[in-house]
């Protein structure tokens, strides 16, 4: 990797863990979700990073994909496990990370213990060496090794520059497909395992307020002016990074009516929200490495 490449995804992940760990001070009972998201990505802004994607808060059984909108009045309450999921770039090159929070209880300490030791013992075997399916089997084996289950159907995945989801997957679970790929040195990886009470498996629900332009050929099909006129609007300011609703409001006129059309419409991916099947609760932990030749850099 070009040292001045792997210096701006360094930089990145000092942005992104300092905006993890700021947010994660700002989660307490009585909160606002709208309030702990818009500072964060203040945070990350005052501090040179560009957004990478909304900051995620999913609570409990919401596994990701889930931030806030204009008119969200929800807040924190005792004994919720949130998942504070946060991406910076620099100049394209993005660190993802995320840290699980229990709001001034501690019942589900084992379950954020599971994830946060199944990233770490992940990172441990991390190289251009190691098989993806030796990476999940450890995931599995260590949140398994505290009585619960990973979530088989969310993955880590692999960064490139304003790619937030490169094409490749990394496992929570011992995928015997996976045997024979491994990471190349230079590649850089979003480890995130996550762990649950529940079925270990996600179904989609509501959408969560994050959208990701999509560039077809329907859209010389809209007639409406001003259709027409936010779709490029999105494009230039987004490009291929999600976006938040609430990063609309004063970029489009009656934004939340567009972004339906253009959802519909298949112009505009909405994200749903990720609930586990049985209702568990979950948590995540993530970090983002650069993987070399005998092991693996974390920048976050």
């Amino acid at each position: 990797m070009d040292e001045d490449v792997l210096e701006k995804y360094i930089e990145a992940g000092r942005i992104a863990a300092d905006a993890r760990v700021y947010g994660a001070a700002l989660i307490k009972e009585g909160a606002s979700l709208f309030d702990v998201a818009d500072r964060v990505e203040n945070r990350i802004m005052e501090k040179g990073g560009g957004l990478a994607f909304p900051v995620n808060i999913s609570l409990n059984e919401v596994s990701a994909h889930y931030t806030p909108c204009v008119k969200d009045n929800l807040v924190f309450h005792r004994g919720d496990v949130v998942k504070l999921d946060v991406g910076v770039h620099v100049d394209g090159y993005i660190a993802d990370t995320a840290v699980t929070i229990e709001v001034e209880t501690s019942r589900y300490k084992t379950l954020i213990n599971a994830s946060e030791e199944a990233v770490r013992n992940a990172i441990k075997m991390l190289n251009d060496h190691s098989s993806f399916y030796d990476v999940g089997r450890v995931i599995e084996e260590t949140i398994h090794s505290y009585g619960y289950k990973p979530i088989s159907n969310l993955t880590g995945h692999s960064l490139q520059r304003f790619i937030l989801h490169a094409g490749v997957s990394v496992p929570n679970m011992a995928d015997k497909g996976m045997s024979r790929v491994k990471p190349n040195a230079g590649d850089v990886l979003a480890v995130e395992p996550f762990a649950t009470t529940g079925a270990g498996y996600v179904v989609s629900g509501e959408g969560g307020n994050i959208y990701l332009y999509q560039g077809s050929l329907r859209s010389r099909f809209i007639r409406d002016k001003r259709l027409q006129s936010a779709y490029i609007t999105l494009k230039k300011r987004f490009g291929t990074l999600p976006f938040a609703e609430r990063w609309c409001s004063n970029l489009i006129p009656e934004h939340e009516v567009v972004l339906k059309h253009l959802s519909l419409y298949g112009l505009l991916k909405h994200y749903p929200r990720l609930i586990e099947k049985d209702k568990g609760m979950v948590s995540q932990s993530e970090h983002t490495v650069v993987i070399t030749e005998d092991g693996c850099l974390v920048i976050t």
